[in-house]
């Protein structure tokens, strides 16, 4: 399974959160990955424009206020598609067989429509209602 996605969140409640400019390596200890996997999602944040380095400084800083950034746009951002891609069809289905031959739109149609969901559930929550659930665990 893929952690692109939640590691990018945690990676931006730390630089959203932090004091003092974080470096890949601090992320990637709190994360529990390497630098170079959080060099990677940086990478993919700043291409969108979510976060930049810091010029004469080693760090990051978030750009967008953690109110105005959802979740859904984190997901874009780190997985380089506009819509969530959840699913994924079996290829080669026997059109010999009725149900091989009518698998694909039926499902196809299925897992769009929970695809949308989930798109516009992301797109309803932001970094900082991250930042807050984690202040009430606190």
């Amino acid at each position: 399974m893929d952690t692109k996605f939640s590691s990018a969140i945690h990676t931006l409640i730390l630089i959203s959160q932090s004091e003092k400019p974080l470096t890949s390596e601090e992320i990637a200890a709190s994360v529990g990955t390497n630098a170079s996997y959080i060099r990677r999602i940086i990478g993919l944040l700043k291409k969108k424009d979510i976060v930049e380095g810091r010029r004469g400084v080693s760090g990051f800083a978030l750009k967008p206020k953690a109110e105005e950034l959802t979740l859904l746009q984190i997901y874009q951002a780190v997985n380089e598609t506009e819509m969530p891609r959840i699913f994924d069809l079996h290829q080669n289905p026997s059109d010999k067989c009725i149900v091989g031959r009518h698998i694909k739109p039926v499902l196809t149609e299925m897992f769009t429509e929970v695809e949308d969901t989930f798109s516009r559930a992301l797109a309803q929550k932001t970094l900082a209602d991250c930042i807050s659930l984690i202040r009430k665990k606190l």
